[in-house]
């Protein structure tokens, strides 16, 4: 439900970007549940978590990309058009990174042995740090430039 007013668009765009910080709560801690059943891992109930993580970033990503097409159409705003575009492609490495970091505590927690693992994790945790600052970074954007019509 896409809203028609300007205001009320920019308030929809902020509750999906809320709703994906919840939904990365969510894996994360689906993750470490999964973990905790090792070393007999019980993979058909993370491989069914990470299905519906995944169908509550595709719709997200959907209406976001909806609300960014009419920024651009019907309210002539391709500035916040590009934050968007911006915003996604940097969600999207966000959330590689954090499949990568899962895949390495896993490794780490199966080779506990291997130190390589835990300079793995440390390297892209150090990855996910950049991309939330460059996300903050977009978001302050994105906020300043949709309040200055105001």
């Amino acid at each position: 439900m896409v809203p028609t007013d300007f205001k009320a668009l920019i308030q929809r765009f902020y509750q999906l970007q809320s709703e994906r910080v919840e939904t990365y709560q969510l894996f994360e801690e689906g993750h470490e549940a999964y973990l905790r059943t090792g070393p007999h891992y019980d993979f058909d109930h993370y491989r069914q978590l990470v299905h519906e993580i995944t169908q509550a970033f595709c719709g997200i990503s959907k209406e976001v990309l909806e609300i960014k097409g009419r920024l651009h159409h019907e309210f002539d705003r391709p500035d916040l058009s590009e934050h968007i575009e911006k915003l996604q492609s940097k969600e999207k490495q966000k959330l590689e990174l954090t499949a990568k970091l899962q895949l390495a505590r896993q490794r780490a927690q199966d080779h506990p042995e291997d130190e390589g693992c835990q300079e793995k994790i440390q390297e892209i945790k150090q990855d996910i740090i950049k991309n939330k600052e460059a996300l903050s970074e977009i978001m302050q954007d994105f906020k300043y430039d949709s309040e200055e019509c105001e």
